[in-house]
């Protein structure tokens, strides 16, 4: 997807940990993440992960596509997924956390490399995900 699409674009299987009603919040420009790179952003008290993946023409579904997941890594108990690395298990993109280097999917938030740890305190292995739309070139968050 590019900077210059007008269409209204959700992250595919992105799913919100709430059942309950979503809050459209704007995030910041597409052209403002950087491919394969992560950024933080902050909704009050919700710190939030975004992810845009590197255009690809081999795969125009997942292209461009950008991704929301909670800024905390369950495993070190710090706010840095955003400084995670960016990668892909068996076609499902994915970010490795900075610390221990779990690897979680970016489409579920699924825990799919635990890498010999336990999460901290009583903090889930999977990380929530947020749905993502892309609206006049804005990234926006929904949040519960």
């Amino acid at each position: 997807m590019s900077s210059d699409d007008v269409s209204e674009a959700q992250a595919p299987g992105t799913t919100l940990v709430s059942d309950g009603p979503v809050r459209w919040e704007r995030a910041c420009l597409l052209t403002d993440l950087f491919p394969e790179r992560g950024a933080a952003a902050l909704f009050g008290d919700v710190q939030v992960a975004l992810f845009r993946l590197a255009e690809d023409p081999a795969d125009p579904v997942q292209a461009g596509q950008v991704y929301a997941v909670q800024n905390l890594d369950p495993f070190s108990g710090a706010h840095v997924m955003s400084r995670g690395i960016v990668g892909t298990r068996a076609g499902v993109p994915t970010v490795a956390a900075p610390v221990y280097k779990q690897v979680f999917s970016l489409l579920t938030g699924e825990c799919l490399v635990a890498a010999d740890k336990t999460p901290k305190g009583d903090l889930p292995a999977d990380l929530v995900t947020y749905p993502v739309e892309i609206r006049d070139g804005v990234v926006h968050v929904g949040l519960p």
